[in-house]
Parts: C-alpha cells; structure tokens; sequence
C-alpha cells in the first residue's frame, strides 16, 4: 500500500508563524500536500483564505498546494487560485450548478482538477464526469469547521469510488477529509483513499513533530 500521501491542513495553523509551519510539514516525507481550505461564508458556515492570502503563501511554501473550494459559484475564482505551487483545484459538486464546465475550465489552466462530495451526497452524483476528474475527495465530516468527528458511512463512499476506479480503468486519485487521525488512517487506505487530510489532530497535538514523525513510521513501513 506504498504511494500515499498526507496532505495537512492548515484551516488550524498560527498564521502568524505559518512559514514555520511549512518547515514542518517539510520536513517529513509523509507530507505531499499542503491542503488549503477556502470558505465563503454562504456554501459553509465559516469564512477563510481568500486567493490573495493564498498567492502570498505560496512563495512561502515548497509543497505543492491541494486548493479545497467550498465556495458558491466556483467557475467565478478558479482562475484567482492558481499559483506556481497549486498541482489540485477542488470543486464541490453541491455548489459547481455546470460542472462539466468547471472542471474543464480548471484543465485549462493547467491545474488538476478535482470534485469533493458532502457526506450525503452520492458517488453516483459523478457518472458523468469520472473521466475528467484527476481527483475525488471525500468528505468525512460536514464542511466548514476543523475538529469534528469522522463519519464512519465515508468509508463505504471511498470503497465503492474505488471499485468504479478500478472497474472502469480510471486513475484518479481518493483523497478523503475530515476526522482524520492515527487511529482511523489505516481503515480510511485500506477503503482506498491516496491522499489523507489531517488538520487539527496534527497542529492541535501537544507535540506536532512527533505526530509527523509517528506518520513517518507508518509510512515507511507502507502500514499505509
């Protein structure tokens, strides 16, 4: 099970010493990502970056940036996002009304597109779209806020998105969000997913280099 990848959020991250932040997250090659969620305040319930925090950043940053959008309208600010560092551009599918549109409109950009879909919402909700996306994510919490609890069902989404990857010769890549840390990554790789979100069970640690290096662990022992 070699090849996967944490990608930290930073919705819980002192922003007033965020580059020390991204030394951390450097420091460890469990990390491939940097997540970056961006809230409008109307899709979800809270407010974050907006694209010129999010273009400032990335000079600080040598990670390459996994751009989570849970905003309203997502085809209008895609294109504010994109930054030497962003390598994914995530939609939701609640909030994308023309969705073909959207991904193909991240694709020309240069960027690797990708859908999120809310606990409730189905794999089905893709049929249409499998072939475009580069990404699918996961959520394993209710959008907009860090801390909440995981919600078991996500691991039955990431299991049936993995076998509609497998059966139809896709390659898309499983990231899954929210509710994440050591004691549920193992059942969340084994249900499929290539990229872990984890935010607040990292930052809010008592000790966050030692819960890297704990993943480090794993990693290196392709536990996951």
């Amino acid at each position: 099970m070699a090849g996967r990848k944490l990608a930290p959020s930073i919705l819980t991250a002192d922003f007033t010493n965020l580059g020390e932040t991204f030394r951390l997250f450097e420091r460890h090659p469990s990390v491939g990502y940097i997540h970056i969620d961006v809230m409008d305040g109307n899709f979800v319930p809270n407010m974050s970056l907006g694209a010129p925090i999010v273009r400032s950043i990335a000079e600080k940053s040598k990670l390459n940036f996994d751009i989570h959008l849970m905003i309203e309208e997502p085809a209008r600010y895609v294109a504010d996002f994109v930054t030497d560092k962003t390598e994914f551009i995530v939609v939701h599918a609640e909030a994308a009304v023309h969705l073909d549109r959207t991904l193909r409109l991240i694709k020309s950009l240069g960027v690797k597109c990708g859908v999120a879909l809310n606990p409730a919402t189905p794999p089905e909700t893709l049929d249409y779209v499998f072939d475009l996306v580069d990404q699918i994510l996961v959520m394993s919490v209710n959008p907009g806020f860090g801390g909440q609890a995981f919600i078991p069902a996500s691991l039955d989404k990431l299991r049936a998105l993995a076998k509609i990857r497998e059966d139809r010769g896709l390659s898309f890549v499983l990231n899954v969000d929210g509710g994440i840390d050591r004691k549920n990554v193992l059942s969340v790789v084994e249900a499929g997913a290539d990229i872990i979100v984890a935010g607040s069970s990292i930052l809010n640690a008592a000790d966050p280099e030692a819960e890297l290096i704990a993943y480090d662990e794993l990693f290196r022992g392709e536990i996951i």
